[in-house]
């Protein structure tokens, strides 16, 4: 268990959790495709140990009758998914790649795997670009504008 922060993509909404699990799970369910376009990696913290700022910057909805999903109504990051009944409810599964360190988490387990598609594979012969790769592409777009 660990201490972590981390925020969505324009910072409207930031939070602290702690005790949060040094484990992540992956849903492949065509709702977690569709909420983010490919599949959700979300890592559980006790609903109580999750201090958010910016909570008006959160829209929150029923995804079904058992959980909610929220999202930053600024920048559309997704933020969690919980679950409003059942056994689990008072956990909060905090989207990955919100948080500002995400060193020691490892996956645990994935859902729905039957829904796993192959755009969820990566191969090992694929094109890899660094940020000072990708940096020096979009120089050269800037300069030819």
């Amino acid at each position: 268990m660990a201490d972590k922060t981390g925020h969505c993509m324009c910072g409207a909404v930031s939070f602290r959790a702690v005790d949060m699990a040094d484990e992540f799970s992956a849903c492949h369910c065509k709702m977690c495709q569709r909420w983010t376009g490919s599949f959700f990696k979300g890592v559980s913290v006790a609903t109580e140990n999750l201090a958010i700022t910016g909570r008006e910057n959160i829209t929150v909805i029923d995804s079904s009758d058992f959980a909610e999903r929220a999202h930053c109504r600024k920048c559309g990051s997704p933020i969690w998914w919980r679950l409003t009944a059942g056994p689990y409810v008072g956990k909060t599964s905090v989207a990955l790649g919100l948080l500002d360190d995400t060193d020691g988490l490892t996956l645990s387990r994935e859902y729905f795997v039957d829904y796993k598609n192959s755009t969820n594979v990566l191969p090992d012969d694929r094109i890899q670009m660094t940020e000072a790769d990708v940096t020096a592409i979009l120089a050269e777009f800037a300069s030819e504008v």
